[in-house]
């Protein structure tokens, strides 16, 4: 009898146990950007709320600094599922869709204020076509304001011409483009060894990049532009999102309704910081001259047109509402 009664609570255990590991749903995620990049942190405070919201039903493990898929890779493995949730900078697709690219209009949105607007109006816009695509739109955090870096002092951005320009999305590629650079396309984590190797003399990001690849140490000049913010999404694959129960995907939008607004204020409250470390490091950090204000303005005009004529009327829906 007794020996009948340990079989059953044995096999009570292993069922319960069985349970639970089926119960168990892990998810990878990609992000391009070292740990110690305040998306990537954010990213991480937003997987450990899932898991404790959760009760560790949903376990998302995060793979930084491109380990597991580069950045122009991340889009494809989130779709076809071989991740099931991933970050990347949203204005790489900008080939693909213009709409993609609404963030990085030099002269659009210029402060944080503005470009959570522009945000706002852009938003549905970009969550419909992810979701056409089998995504999920999770939430969005934007980087410090856009400065010009150069190996070099420039009086203006006719100074550019000639030079090699890292460009990280097809927006940045025009810019170049139109001032006579030559664009190379550079994913962050190759940034040092790119200028090292002189394979690069300029760039426009932000200050949080230029602290993390620590620009002081293959450039000399950083001009403070505030030319856009541009954005990074999280998103998920939808089958991914849609198969888990309804209080998860609940729990998951929570943890990125407030991911998003915890983001956007650390991207802001860090963003003098970055300039304050990089010109203790040596770097020249400067205001725009007259002239690259003036030029930057005319740039933006050209880009500007260009955009809305690409993104359609969707594009022009996105413009009317941010200047309404």
């Amino acid at each position: 009898m007794k020996a009948w009664i340990s079989a059953a609570v044995a096999g009570a255990l292993s069922l319960s146990l069985a349970t639970s590991a089926v119960a168990q749903t892990k998810w990878d995620m990609p992000t391009p950007y070292p740990d110690g990049n305040f998306h990537t942190i954010n990213n991480r405070q937003f997987v450990d709320e899932v898991a404790k919201a959760t009760g560790g039903r949903l376990q998302i493990t995060i793979h930084s600094n491109a380990s597991l898929l580069k950045l122009p890779e991340i889009k494809r493995g989130v779709q076809t599922g071989s991740v099931q949730i991933g970050e990347f900078l949203v204005s790489t697709l900008g080939n693909e869709d213009a709409v993609f690219a609404f963030d990085s209009v030099p002269g659009l949105a210029t402060s944080y204020d503005k470009a959570k607007k522009l945000w706002a109006a852009a938003k549905p816009y970009v969550a419909a076509r992810l979701e056409k695509q089998g995504m999920v739109l999770l939430y969005s955090v934007a980087w410090p304001p856009q400065g010009v870096y150069a190996k070099k002092e420039l009086t203006a951005l006719a100074d550019l011409k000639g030079m090699k320009f890292r460009a990280y999305n097809p927006a940045t590629a025009r810019f170049a483009q139109i001032l006579g650079a030559s664009p190379v396309t550079i994913q962050q984590a190759e940034v040092p060894q790119a200028f090292r190797a002189g394979l690069a003399d300029a760039m426009i990001t932000s200050g949080a990049t230029g602290v993390d690849t620590q620009a002081w140490d293959y450039l000399t000049h950083y001009y403070d532009a505030q030319a856009f913010l541009p954005q990074n999404i999280v998103f998920a694959n939808k089958a991914a999102f849609d198969g888990l129960p309804e209080a998860d995907r609940k729990a998951v939008m929570a943890a990125a309704e407030a991911a998003e607004a915890r983001g956007w204020a650390e991207s802001e409250k860090l963003n003098e910081g970055f300039k304050k470390t990089m010109a203790e490091k040596g770097i020249k950090v400067a205001a725009p001259t007259a002239a690259m204000s003036q030029e930057l303005a005319k740039v933006g005009e050209t880009m500007a047109a260009e955009w809305v004529e690409k993104a359609g009327p969707d594009g022009k829906a996105i413009i009317d509402a941010y200047r309404k």
